[in-house]
């Protein structure tokens, strides 16, 4: 269960002394005034409590969908909020800034052990994932950054809702999905 430091000071018969409950183990903090008691706690689920707003994204997403063949340890999750990074017990928790206008398109609710946390679908991870990157010029780069970069497996790529692909990119209004949608249209 997740506690912030004001909530354990108001309970104060169960949490007496926060940092001897931390030393103990039985408070795990996650970030400044936020607490966990749970050991077991999904990181998914965490993810979204850590920060909020955000939900699951960029190359979490794509390595679970066999779109980058790199095994991700970090949950990296898409905010509209200022990009940030938490380590903790459970792990690292990486932060990346995408435009408020686009955060709740591509996102659904998902459900594990109980608890339920929000995650991109692949097409909104991609087009997370190159938002988050710095401008390319043209479309020779964009496939530099798409394959030899990234490595991006173009056949997993293909694959994804092209119809999704493209709404979504045109809305973000950056060079790089500007160029994305052109490569798209392409194949």
């Amino acid at each position: 269960m997740i506690f912030t430091y004001d909530e354990l000071k108001t309970n104060v018969g169960r949490y007496s002394d926060i940092q001897k409950e931390i030393l103990t183990g039985k408070l795990i903090p996650l970030r400044r005034g936020l607490y966990e008691t749970d050991v077991n706690a999904s990181v998914k689920y965490l993810a979204a409590k850590i920060y909020n707003p955000s939900y699951i994204s960029l190359d979490y997403v794509l390595s679970a969908y066999s779109l980058i063949p790199e095994a991700v340890y970090s949950i990296t999750s898409a905010t509209s909020n200022n990009s940030k990074i938490y380590n903790n017990a459970f792990g690292c928790f990486i932060y990346s800034h995408i435009p408020k206008s686009v955060f709740s398109l591509g996102i659904k609710e998902e459900v594990e052990g109980g608890c339920s946390y929000l995650i991109a679908t692949p097409e909104k991870a991609m087009c997370d994932k190159l938002y988050s990157f710095p401008v390319v010029s043209n479309l020779s780069e964009l496939t530099a950054l798409l394959f030899d970069d990234l490595r991006i497996d173009e056949e997993e790529l293909l694959n994804l809702n092209k119809d999704d692909l493209l709404r979504f990119a045109k809305l973000y209004r950056s060079k790089n999905l500007n160029l994305f949608a052109e490569f798209i249209n392409k194949k």
